[in-house]
């Protein structure tokens, strides 16, 4: 279960020394993306960092990356054993996260990364993440309604949450994008912390507008803010935009609008869109780019969709759905560390998806079966768009068949 709290992370982690200098991101949307996009500028000018981003897409240590490469299962397992081991003898109760967190901690200082990029796991203020000792920036991306729960039910009480991560004398970048009232939350904040807030605008990003051909708005805004918080720490090689640009160009992130071969497992031969887009915000960013690039071609979209229980499926389905499209709905397997993230039923999501009002040309419950969902769809599509969304976790159980089915 989740367990927010910092007390456990410190005690875990008081003998480790952090020597790296940490670039810190939050928000609901996009913070995955910043984070690809940072590590692309650092390696383009040969500076050495280590990644932490959640959720994995398969196995936990791919979570964890040196210099753009997922760190060795034997590397990993020895520092993973080393935490577990220092958790069992303090007798801490530490979470799954927090032991995941504490071990990328070890492999970066191991490794003498001059940098560590670390995305926030759920909030801000009291994520594990948030022991960082040397944060040089602080980028806080778009927020938007997700695990209200834990961090309360309006957006400006989840700013404030993600406004956690804020030092003292360290900047903090912000995705200009967010309503006013989440800006005023954030630059509120910043005043009572003492630091500088810089509101992005990708309009006027140098950068950004170098790939406005390449890019989609949201793509741009992310990479805007990834642009600011690299000037921000890394002032001498700001300058250097077209080896950026190109750096951000041939950045690849997995899950997101991600073009897929599924022909391994389906004898499909077009790619088929594979998107994590997992809350109204993101759906809305999803159903944008549908439009504009498989809607226009006149052919209803046959979708695959899950989600996480909890999730305010109806709203996402009101956005990425229309007349004649046909569902696949399926239930993604069991979360690897993470047993308490649970799929909403896939006739569940059948129920919410008539409730739209939307005439559908055919619908397929999957139940936990992806594969039989994937066959059912690509029989439907019949050569046109299909798209696969509505979880990450669902994009791993895709990624993980793909594997399975590799000669």
């Amino acid at each position: 279960m989740v367990n927010l709290g910092l007390a456990r992370i410190t005690a875990l982690l008081k003998q480790t020394p952090q020597t790296w200098k940490a670039i810190h991101v939050a928000g609901t949307n996009g913070k995955g993306s910043i984070c690809a996009y940072l590590m692309a500028m650092l390696r383009a000018n040969q500076i050495s960092c280590g990644r932490f981003t959640s959720p994995h897409l398969i196995d936990p240590r791919d979570s964890i990356t040196i210099n753009d490469s997922a760190v060795s299962e034997s590397k990993f397992r020895h520092f993973e054993d080393l935490v577990k081991k220092r958790n069992e003898e303090q007798r801490l109760g530490a979470s799954e996260f927090e032991l995941l967190t504490a071990t990328a901690f070890e492999i970066f200082e191991s490794e003498k990364v001059d940098v560590g990029i670390i995305e926030v796991g759920l909030g801000g203020t009291l994520d594990a993440t948030n022991v960082l000792k040397h944060k040089c920036v602080t980028v806080i991306a778009k927020i938007g309604l997700d695990h209200q729960s834990f961090l309360g039910n309006t957006l400006e009480e989840i700013a404030l949450q993600k406004a956690g991560i804020m030092r003292k004398g360290v900047p903090c970048v912000v995705d200009g994008t967010n309503p006013q009232s989440v800006l005023e939350v954030l630059q509120k904040h910043s005043n009572e912390t003492g630091n500088n807030i810089l509101f992005t605008d990708f309009e006027s990003n140098a950068l950004s507008n170098k790939l406005k051909e390449d890019f989609e708005p949201h793509q741009r805004q992310n990479l805007a803010c990834a642009y600011e918080a690299f000037k921000l720490g890394f002032p001498r090689f700001a300058n250097s935009t077209d080896t950026l640009a190109s750096a951000a160009r041939n950045m690849v992130w997995p899950g997101r609008l991600q073009w897929l071969s599924i022909e391994k497992i389906t004898r499909r031969k077009e790619n088929v869109l594979l998107d994590g887009a997992h809350n109204p915000q993101s759906a809305e960013v999803l159903a944008a780019f549908v439009e504009k690039h498989l809607r226009s071609l006149n052919r209803p979209i046959t979708w695959i969709l899950a989600a996480t229980q909890g999730k305010d499926v109806s709203e996402m389905f009101k956005l990425l759905l229309r007349d004649g499209d046909s569902i696949a709905a399926v239930e993604f397997g069991p979360v690897d560390q993470m047993p308490w993230v649970k799929p909403t039923n896939s006739t569940a999501l059948l129920e919410a998806a008539k409730k739209c009002s939307f005439t559908f040309s055919t619908q397929f419950d999957a139940s936990t079966d992806v594969r039989s969902a994937l066959k059912w769809a690509t029989q439907m599509a019949n050569e046109g768009p299909l798209v696969i969304a509505g979880s990450l976790y669902l994009v791993s159980d895709i990624f993980k068949l793909l594997r399975s089915d590799e000669v």
